[in-house]
């Protein structure tokens, strides 16, 4: 059975990645309503590995013989100004995702939880490849400025993103 702490830190970071969800889901629709179509997918997309994360963790807490607490989901910020206003905010809370991530490693491996350390090793690198995906959009953002060409191919680029459910099984 898992400790009390590291219970609690699995928790709050399933929260952590509903809360991902929702604030991909928001961004999704915000793309959507300035009429990129692309970036509105990608953003669904997003929002889906989100929630796929948050599960696998819940499915973690259960096979490890702890009954999950789902807490309340705080409600995202539903406007933002621009493209590069929404991946600036991608990269700002993937950063604020990472330092959680790390938090729970160092923590399991405090408490000497190897099973939880090998579980959240995945995520830590993971999330290296969150934080460079939102940088490299959000470096082409910047670079196409107030191009609205370049943008539709970026928007028409991200259009064409895949979800593959990481975790078949949950």
């Amino acid at each position: 059975m898992l400790g009390e702490k590291i219970t609690k830190a699995i928790s709050n970071q399933i929260n952590a990645e509903f809360y991902s969800a929702y604030l991909y889901l928001s961004m999704s629709t915000v793309a959507d309503t300035l009429g990129f179509k692309g970036i509105s997918h990608w953003f669904y997309a997003q929002s889906q590995e989100e929630m796929a994360h948050g599960v696998n963790m819940y499915h973690y807490l259960l096979e490890c013989g702890v009954t999950p607490v789902l807490l309340p989901i705080e409600a995202p910020p539903a406007t933002f100004g621009s493209a590069i206003d929404l991946f600036e905010a991608v990269l700002t809370h993937e950063k604020s995702v990472t330092a959680k991530i790390n938090e729970i490693a160092t923590l399991a491996m405090q408490e000497h939880d190897h099973a939880s350390y090998q579980f959240i090793l995945w995520y830590v690198k993971e999330q290296i490849e969150e934080e460079s995906t939102a940088g490299d959009i959000l470096n082409k953002v910047r670079m196409i400025g107030d191009d609205s060409s370049m943008l539709l191919n970026l928007d028409k680029e991200l259009g064409s993103r895949i979800f593959v459910n990481p975790f078949p099984n949950v």
